[in-house]
C-alpha cells in the first residue's frame, strides 16, 4: 500500500492538543458530574421503543447534530464504519417496504423518516483521516472476516448511539430487525461496500399506541463478578 498516512500532529503541536483535551474533560467534569434522573429517563430508563407516529416531519438539521452527537461516540481505533441512510420520501420508503416482514410496513410508512443503519466493509481505507498518528490499514487489508466483524461490532455501537442521540434531543424512536438485509443490501447497497445491520424509524411519537413495559432482567440474573 502506498497511500501516504494523514499527517499527525508532533512535538509541541502535539502537546498544545492533549493540554486542551485535559481541559476541556476537567471543564466537563466541574459543569457536569452526572445527568439527573429525568435525562438518564428520558434517554433509557423510561424512554419507549415507539411504532405509531404524528404527522410531524423531523427538521434536517436535527438529523446532523444527532449524527454529530453519534459520531463522536467511541469506536474501536475511532473506525466509525457506521454509515446512515435516511429513507423519507415516498419513493424510498416504497423501495425499502419490499424488504419489511408485513407487520413492520405500517410502522415503516407512517414514521416521518426511517434510517437504515449500515456499515462499510471497507472502513479501514478512511483511517489515514481518522486515526492518522499510525497506519492501521494493515490490520485490515486482506482480511475480509476481521474487517466484517469490525464493521458489524462498531457499526451496531454507533446506531444505538444514534438512538440515544435522538432521544437525547426530543425524538422518539422504533428500531427494528424484522426485514430482510439481502433485500436492503440489493435495493440501495448493489455494487457498494456498505451492509446493512438494522433499521430505525424515527420522529415525535404518538404514545397512545403503547403498551405496558415489558419486564427486564434484575442485576444478579444478568449480571455477575468473577
Amino acid at each position: 500500500m502506498t497511500v501516504a498516512v494523514s499527517h499527525a500532529p508532533t512535538g509541541e503541536a502535539l502537546e498544545k492538543l492533549r493540554a486542551e483535551a485535559h481541559a476541556h474533560i476537567r471543564d466537563l467534569r466541574a459543569r457536569i458530574g452526572k445527568l439527573d434522573d429525568d435525562g438518564i429517563d428520558l434517554i433509557l430508563r423510561t424512554a419507549r421503543s415507539h411504532y405509531a407516529w404524528q404527522d410531524r416531519p423531523v427538521p434536517r438539521d436535527v438529523l446532523e447534530v444527532i449524527y454529530e452527537i453519534t459520531a463522536a461516540g467511541p469506536t474501536s481505533m475511532n473506525t466509525c464504519p457506521a454509515r446512515f441512510y435516511f429513507v423519507e420520501s415516498h419513493e424510498a420508503k416504497t423501495r425499502l417496504s419490499k424488504a419489511l416482514k408485513d407487520k413492520n410496513i405500517d410502522k415503516m410508512m407512517s414514521a416521518p423518516g426511517t434510517v437504515i443503519i449500515a456499515h462499510d466493509l471497507d472502513f479501514w481505507k478512511e483511517l489515514p483521516f481518522l486515526f492518522p498518528h499510525e497506519d492501521r490499514r494493515p490490520h485490515f487489508e486482506g482480511k475480509p472476516e476481521h474487517a466484517e466483524t469490525t464493521a458489524f461490532r462498531n457499526g451496531t455501537l454507533q446506531g444505538a448511539y444514534f438512538m440515544i442521540a435522538a432521544r437525547a434531543l426530543g425524538l422518539d424512536v422504533g428500531a427494528m430487525s424484522g426485514f430482510s438485509n439481502k433485500i436492503v443490501d440489493e435495493e440501495f447497497f448493489a455494487g457498494t461496500t456498505l451492509r446493512s445491520n438494522f433499521l430505525c424509524n424515527f420522529g415525535y411519537a404518538d404514545e397512545t399506541a403503547l403498551f405496558q413495559k415489558l419486564p427486564r432482567l434484575p442485576f444478579d440474573k444478568a449480571c455477575k463478578f468473577l
